[in-house]
């Protein structure tokens, strides 16, 4: 099967809710990295054959097939198309995916793969309350078929990060320590500037703002649970934030063609489902998977991006893998440097790649929970 290869990958910093991204209209924070990417590469934007970009929630500004508006408003040629994902929460690690399959197939040689959010303008329940004005209490209220299936079944991802806590035995105290730490790595990253090759700076804004390196245990513990009687809260969960992150998948036609210098190629990629109630879990099973695919074990990976939707689903995931917290996020993940919902896949993405060069790691894996309970995972391999 032919090979897909990572020329490139680029974000932005990641703003906090209502910060210095949250007045930028979502497409000009796409638009942002799509630019950066074409002028890092200093491949011709013509011969990108598509643009595939995450994005959940598109309503109002995020409307009208974003991918398209995104490279447009960046000022890039009229005739490259674009498509927008949504895999929920790893709609831009799928659309990795869909890059790469293109490319493998043999069908295309330059895609870019990408993903933004704007959460500040449109938060994560925007499409709920639009769902409520017509009536709905929920995406699965009215469907029949939904309701014979899971019947009164209360759809949560909140509801699932607590059942997941108790499953796994993950206490209060153990998922804040989780948190601190997640905090302490990213700002510790952040100060010493390893992010910075990987960040396309917008105007002055150049680093994170997301971490708070002044956090504490004690601080953790005097916030309210998310239910009472719950051990969740908004310190051991994602943060609400703003960004975008783009990637450049190419074929090795295209690598000779253009005199590209691969950074990594795509060693694996699939995407599970698994129980919807719990919607949270699925990176379990979707990792064993990957992994006996693959032909691999958990030690042959050296270093693992995994989304920190909730402290609790890490967590679970490392005790069900045996994968040890000294290969995962090494430096944080979204308790402490947000989750930009459609843009995450790819941030994560870029993350691992740069830590994987720095740290001389062969093979990195990258997954994620999603709404209704699935899970993409992805294996790559650094070439340099």
């Amino acid at each position: 099967m032919a090979e897909a290869y990572i020329i490139d990958a680029v974000r932005t910093p990641v703003g906090r809710r209502n910060g210095s991204l949250s007045k930028m209209h979502p497409a000009d924070i796409g638009a942002h990295v799509l630019s950066a990417l074409m002028d890092r590469t200093g491949i011709d934007p013509a011969a990108v054959e598509d643009v595939v970009m995450g994005c959940l929630d598109t309503i109002g500004p995020q409307a009208g097939d974003i991918a398209r508006t995104c490279w447009l408003a960046a000022g890039l040629p009229e005739e490259v198309p674009g498509t927008t994902v949504d895999r929920q929460c790893g709609s831009s690690q799928q659309a990795v995916h869909f890059a790469a399959q293109g490319v493998m197939s043999g069908t295309q040689d330059l895609v870019v793969a990408a993903g933004v959010q704007n959460m500040s303008q449109i938060p994560i329940s925007a499409a709920m309350l639009v769902a409520d004005r017509y009536g709905y209490t929920d995406p699965f209220s009215t469907s029949v078929g939904w309701q014979k299936r899971y019947p009164g079944e209360e759809i949560s991802q909140f509801r699932a990060a607590e059942m997941i806590a108790e499953k796994w035995q993950c206490s209060r105290e153990e998922m804040e320590r989780f948190a601190l730490t997640s905090h302490q790595r990213a700002a510790a990253a952040i100060t010493a500037g390893l992010f910075d090759g990987e960040i396309a700076p917008v105007g002055d804004f150049a680093r994170d703002e997301t971490a708070r390196p002044d956090t504490s245990l004690e601080k953790m513990a005097t916030l309210k649970t998310l239910t009472p009687g719950g051990r969740l809260h908004a310190g051991v969960s994602s943060q609400i934030s703003d960004g975008a992150a783009a990637v450049l998948i190419a074929s090795e036609r295209a690598v000779k063609e253009h005199n590209l210098k691969p950074r990594a190629r795509i060693h694996h990629m699939s995407v599970r489902g698994a129980d919807p109630v719990w919607m949270l879990t699925a990176p379990i099973p979707a990792t064993a998977y990957a992994l006996k695919k693959a032909g691999m074990t958990i030690g042959d990976i050296d270093l693992v991006e995994i989304n920190e939707a909730f402290a609790s689903v890490v967590l679970a995931w490392m005790k069900e893998t045996g994968c040890p917290h000294e290969k995962v996020n090494v430096h944080g993940g979204a308790i402490a440097l947000g989750h930009p919902l459609g843009a995450t896949g790819c941030r994560l993405m870029t993350t691992l790649l740069n830590t994987m060069e720095r740290n001389g790691a062969r093979y990195g894996l990258q997954t994620m929970c999603e709404g209704g309970g699935q899970a993409n995972v992805t294996i790559i391999e650094r070439l340099n």
